[in-house]
């Protein structure tokens, strides 16, 4: 019998095991950061959707903030920044009704008062869904948004029961009242007309819900991505294929950690927009320019933004919104200066919209453009958006006083500014 001073053989292999596991799981994970994409992308909003009661509305949205802040917390543990918390309601005229307009517009300057105070961006819902719709509330929608900041809200144009004219007219309205009202035009910042977007998109301005509440919703930063995939691919084939690997690692890491929380906190996790919003510098154009090897608009353009749309919509995950290529103008430095050189037009940002993009966005145009030309441009959009089966929305921007040829001087730190185009 050995000696009880002596290791028995048992022991020294669990000493031996408790030593060499370990490294190799550390040569393991080493292995799995080395194959990680270097581009992490932004989470750009953590939107929670609430069935808003005015009478205690402030206890309710301090209850969503809780759950937001626990919700970004969770996000930026895993290494992914959080650009914004969001709170989408209802239709806000379900939620004003029997108020006075002069009552209303005091309770909405109260709420974006807590918004600022807070922190928080806020979506108060469409101000119209369907044809028929007295159009006195896109008329308060119009006066909501121009006496505040950090309020956005929308009117839905185009649904399954097809195009709503009375809608599209409605809101070539507001963007006319928006454009006289607030300082350098900027309350159509806040404002879309959309259609076919369903419910629980996390991005502004056209993000509703029409049920009780309760979910939320994840929106990506992920240009930084796409510019990485594609700036050393020889072809759009294997931008796709470098995409696919790198922003699918990511979404599905990102969905994870989205059940997780829900889980945690009892909401129902409604899905990931994949979008890939710009930030000025931070642009999908230059990535889309690096890939053609030739300026936004020239021929290749639309084979990119294709080979974008086509990982977006193959990534296994619980798609929200609209999970196609944003283009917004003056979001984007490089898409300013194209249309500040008149190499893009409000039809060409159509053309790309058909190939899944998200429809026409921050588009400035000249302040003497006529209701009568937005309503044929927002017709336009959700034309397309109903024959394509596919959500589309038009965030407008035309500025006061400024001509073709003018430029444009908004003093907002998410926008850019550009040369006004005249209208094709």
């Amino acid at each position: 019998m050995p000696s009880a001073a002596m290791p028995r053989r048992a022991d020294i292999l669990r000493t031996r095991f408790s030593i060499v596991l370990p490294l190799v799981f550390l040569a393991i994970a080493g292995a799995a950061l080395a194959q990680t994409p270097t581009a992490v992308p932004k989470v750009r909003t953590v939107t929670a959707f609430i069935q808003l009661d005015r009478t205690r509305y402030q206890e309710q949205i301090a209850e969503r903030l809780v759950k937001l802040r626990q919700a970004k917390a969770a996000f930026e543990q895993a290494g992914y920044d959080v650009q914004t918390i969001r709170i989408t309601t209802q239709p806000f005229p379900e939620y004003v009704r029997g108020l006075s307009k002069e009552q209303a517009l005091a309770f909405f300057r109260d709420y974006d008062a807590l918004a600022r105070k807070k922190n928080f961006a806020a979506s108060i819902g469409p101000a119209m869904q369907a044809a028929g719709v007295d159009s006195a509330s896109s008329e308060l929608l119009g006066e909501i948004l121009s006496t505040t900041t950090a309020l956005n809200g929308s009117i839905i144009v185009a649904g399954e029961d097809g195009i709503r004219w009375e809608a599209v007219r409605a809101a070539a309205r507001v963007m006319k009242y928006l454009e006289e009202q607030p300082e350098h035009s900027r309350g159509n910042f806040n404002f879309a007309a959309t259609a076919m977007l369903p419910a629980h998109a996390p991005f502004f301005p056209g993000s509703y819900h029409n049920d009780g509440g309760g979910e939320f919703a994840v929106g990506l930063q992920s240009t930084n991505v796409v510019a990485a995939a594609f700036a050393g691919a020889s072809d759009p084939a294997a931008a796709g294929k470098a995409l696919e690997s790198a922003l699918g690692v990511h979404a599905r890491r990102v969905e994870e950690i989205a059940r997780q929380i829900a889980s945690k906190t009892g909401w129902k996790y409604m899905g990931l927009d994949l979008s890939p919003a710009p930030m000025k510098d931070v642009s999908i154009g230059a990535a889309i320019e690096n890939l053609t090897h030739a300026q936004f608009g020239s021929s290749g353009t639309m084979n990119a933004v294709a080979t974008i749309t086509g990982v977006l919509r193959g990534l296994p995950v619980q798609h929200a919104g609209y999970s196609g290529v944003m283009l917004p103008i003056l979001e984007d430095s490089v898409l300013a200066q194209r249309w500040s050189e008149g190499r893009l037009n409000v039809d060409d940002m159509l053309a790309y919209s058909a190939i899944c993009g998200t429809g026409l966005d921050t588009i400035p145009l000249p302040g003497d453009v006529s209701q009568e030309q937005l309503e044929k441009i927002i017709g336009d959009m959700a034309t397309l958006a109903v024959r394509l089966h596919k959500p589309l929305s038009a965030r407008l921007l035309p500025v006061s006083g400024k001509k073709t040829g003018e430029r444009t001087e908004f003093d907002n730190p998410f926008l850019g500014n550009a040369v006004l185009q005249p209208l094709p």
